[in-house]
Order: C-alpha cells, then sequence, then structure tokens
C-alpha cells in the first residue's frame, strides 16, 4: 500500500480526496495550516475529528507570516465577499471574490511543506483537494499546477514524492455524491471562510457546498452544518 499525506483544511473536497483513496493508501500524516485566517479553530477542528475518525495522525502547521504579508479578507478585517448560488457561474464575480480571498502561493507553500515530510519518509503522495469547479476560478487548483509542480518535486526531493488530486475532473454536486458513497460522515465538515458558529451559507465555499448538497437532496446535512 502506498504511503501518502493529505492536506487536509476539514472541508468537503479534502476529506473525500482523502477517504477516495484509503483502500489504496496508507496516509501517515494529516496536515493542517494556521495562518491567522478567520476560520482557523474550524478548520483544525473539523480536520481533527475526520483524522480522528479514520485514525490518521494529525498536525497542525502554524504560518504567521503567511497571514501578516496578504490583504486578504481571509484574515483581515474586511468583509469576505458574499456569493449567492445563482451567482456561481458568473465568471466575473467569481474572479473578484478569488482576488478578495487569494494568500500569496498558499497551495504552492502548503504542498512544499507536506512535501519536507513526504521526502523524510522515504516518499509518499500528497494528495490535496483540487476539482474541477474551483480549478476554473483558482489558478492553484488547476491540472495544470499539478503537473508543474510535480515537474518542481522531482528536482527538490530525493525520494518518490508526487502530488495527486482524486477530484480534479469533479464538481461539486459529483463530490457530494462521492462523499455519500463513501459514507464520509459529512456533519463533521466545515468548508466555511468565516468565524461563525456553524457554516455561513453566504461566502463562495459555502454557497458551492449548498448548491451541491440541495442538488443531491442532502437537506438533513444542510441543516445540520448551516
Amino acid at each position: 500500500m502506498n504511503k501518502g499525506i493529505i492536506l487536509l483544511s476539514g472541508g468537503l473536497d479534502s476529506t473525500v480526496s482523502m477517504v477516495s483513496l484509503l483502500n489504496s493508501t496508507k496516509f501517515e500524516l494529516a496536515l493542517t495550516f494556521d495562518y491567522g485566517q478567520k476560520s482557523v479553530k474550524k478548520e483544525t477542528t473539523a480536520a481533527y475529528k475526520l483524522a480522528c475518525h479514520y485514525g490518521i495522525e494529525h498536525k497542525v502547521i502554524e504560518l504567521k507570516w503567511l497571514g501578516e504579508i496578504t490583504g486578504t479578507s481571509l484574515v483581515s478585517g474586511d468583509d469576505i465577499p458574499k456569493i449567492d448560488m445563482r451567482q456561481l457561474d458568473n465568471v466575473a464575480i467569481t474572479k473578484e471574490s478569488c482576488e478578495n480571498v487569494w494568500v500569496p502561493n498558499r497551495n504552492g507553500l502548503f504542498i512544499n511543506i507536506a512535501a519536507c515530510f513526504a521526502d523524510s519518509m522515504g516518499g509518499a503522495a500528497i494528495v490535496i483537494g483540487a476539482n474541477k469547479e474551483e480549478g476554473a476560478t483558482f489558478t492553484d487548483n488547476s491540472k495544470q499546477f499539478i503537473e508543474n509542480i510535480n515537474l518542481s518535486l522531482q528536482k527538490s526531493t530525493a525520494a518518490d514524492v508526487k502530488v495527486t488530486a482524486p477530484l480534479i475532473d469533479l464538481n461539486k454536486e459529483e463530490i457530494v455524491q462521492k462523499a455519500i458513497e463513501l459514507n464520509v460522515p459529512l456533519k463533521y465538515i466545515n468548508s466555511c471562510y468565516t468565524n461563525t458558529e456553524k457554516h455561513c451559507g453566504v461566502c463562495e465555499s459555502c454557497s458551492r457546498l449548498k448548491r451541491a448538497l440541495i442538488k443531491c437532496g442532502k437537506t438533513e446535512i444542510l441543516e445540520e452544518l448551516f
């Protein structure tokens, strides 16, 4: 069985990515990152519950300096953009939202930190929750990004270290369907950008999750999370 490290934010995508590979991958570690984001407590709590549920060691990596060098609304006092579900296919609106919540080289940094652990283990797959729907807006969720960073890892690590994104060709509705098939405990997840007790329901991440849950008829999960 291959070794793996999951970049586990506690959200839908990273969780389903992890669970979808459990039969072929022995996850040695689940990494969650704290860069001062508003949702950090919710993220780390969700990730910890999910890691414990699947018997995987969980580690939180503090990157306070990353929050200090960015003006993203995920960290700053600015309001996080609100996007209605009906606006999610409006490229202009989602592009503006992306610019507002962008954290400098976040996924690149997270992957390279995970690569340090993977290299020290003698090689491991680094699993991320990149998917088709968000890849259309966020360049660091795209196939091209994964291909390029894997080329870099061939030179920056001495072991077999490679990024894999099992959901890269799926949209959110398909990811929720897969979560249902895999019996993922969706009650534990947190996909929200804010620090509200429950999912805020209006940030882009929440709107994408809500739309997918509605399309899949999972009203009981909606009521639990929102």
